[in-house]
């Protein structure tokens, strides 16, 4: 079973830093997960991933696996690990937020959610139990119960009713995980849903915590609200939480935000913003972002970032991944991403060390004082 050991907790804020020990490896807490959609994150090799990033866990997509090649040809080819010979941990979620963002496409049941492939409009449907199996057969280390996901806003009826229905699959979902898929392997997070209400945030992790699971999600986040009310829902919720289990907040945020997030508790938290910005030309350093699109790095022969030290920037000047860019070569993703990713990892792990050496407070400060968005 996932067994999470946490190793010190900031006073302040109640930031923590821990191990998660998982089969395929132990994963240094707080952690920023690559998002790896259809068993590959865009731009990069299974080898950067490893040998140049170091990342401990990366994430996979239920919904888009499931289209595409199909759970069963990857339970054919020995899992998913196998499948794209990744070594260390995968966390996949259930498609939820997927099928939710396809609108017009879908159906809500009690059942489950009826929904038409983006790809060919095929009928298929997804049950809190069915899409349990598809992870079983995908063969994660971390799987993910369906849940619905609002967008916002979304008016407190509608939001109680939907988190209700959250509830009723997550349990639904975990009796099925505890009847085929427990076998001490592998773990099964259920997701406080809720909108921006916090009574009703408070209702749904009340009553997922009977379930007693390997750890917990805070979901429904980044659908359109403010920053602000993000965090204030993460906030709240953490405190709900258990203490000795991990807490994942799904799908955030930017590269200013993570410590925010973390000093509100967070073990864990995914985004697909480091290699989307990525690929369209927007950089992240330490010193703010860079749009390399811009004239002012046509001859500019420094680094993206001169304290980074990924391979982007230990061997290329921004004036070469600015013609890279422009001229639309595919290597500008793959040199760009790696650095992204690189920033958002050295950024996990700058908040590691400042609360294992209790500097929390002073790391926000820095953080928030910095000026943000100021090319260099």
């Amino acid at each position: 079973m996932l067994r999470f050991e946490i190793q010190a907790t900031c006073p302040h804020t109640g930031a923590r830093a821990g191990i998660l020990h998982t089969a395929h490896g132990d994963i240094e807490t707080p952690v920023f997960m690559p998002v790896g959609t259809q068993a590959a994150v865009k731009g990069l090799l299974p080898r950067d991933l490893l040998n140049d990033l170091d990342a401990k866990i990366i994430l996979g997509n239920t919904y888009h696996l499931y289209l595409r090649p199909g759970h069963e040809t990857i339970r054919r080819l020995g899992g998913l690990h196998k499948f794209m010979n990744w070594p260390r941990a995968i966390l996949t979620d259930s498609g939820g937020f997927q099928v939710f963002s396809l609108s017009g496409l879908r159906k809500i049941s009690e059942e489950g959610v009826m929904f038409h492939s983006h790809l060919n409009g095929d009928p298929h449907m997804f049950t809190p139990e069915s899409t349990i199996d598809v992870q079983l057969a995908l063969g994660s280390d971390i799987m993910m119960v369906l849940d619905e996901c609002l967008e916002y806003p979304a008016t407190h009826e509608a939001a109680s009713a939907s988190m209700q229905r959250t509830v009723r699959w997550a349990r639904a979902a975990y009796a099925h995980y505890r009847t085929h898929g427990d076998d001490g392997q592998r773990a099964c997070f259920p997701i406080v849903q809720g909108s921006m209400y916090p009574d009703l945030r408070q209702e749904c992790a009340e009553q997922l915590l009977e379930l007693n699971a390997d750890g917990y999600a805070i979901g429904g986040l980044s659908v359109g609200e403010p920053r602000a009310l993000s965090l204030e829902m993460t906030e709240l919720t953490t405190p709900l939480l258990p203490k000795d289990r991990p807490r994942y907040v799904m799908g955030v945020g930017m590269p200013e935000e993570l410590p925010e997030y973390v000093a509100r508790g967070v073990d864990m938290m995914d985004c697909v913003l480091p290699s989307r910005n990525a690929r369209n030309g927007y950089l992240f350093t330490s010193f703010g972002r860079v749009v390399i699109k811009q004239a002012q790095y046509k001859d500019d022969a420094r680094p993206v970032d001169e304290t980074c030290k990924c391979y982007t920037c230990q061997n290329f000047s921004r004036a070469y991944l600015r013609h890279l860019f422009l001229a639309g070569e595919m290597t500008f993703s793959t040199l760009a991403t790696l650095h992204n990713l690189r920033r958002y990892l050295d950024i996990m792990q700058e908040i590691r060390q400042a609360i294992l050496f209790g500097q929390v407070p002073e790391y926000l400060k820095a953080v928030r004082d910095k000026q943000l968005d100021v090319p260099g």
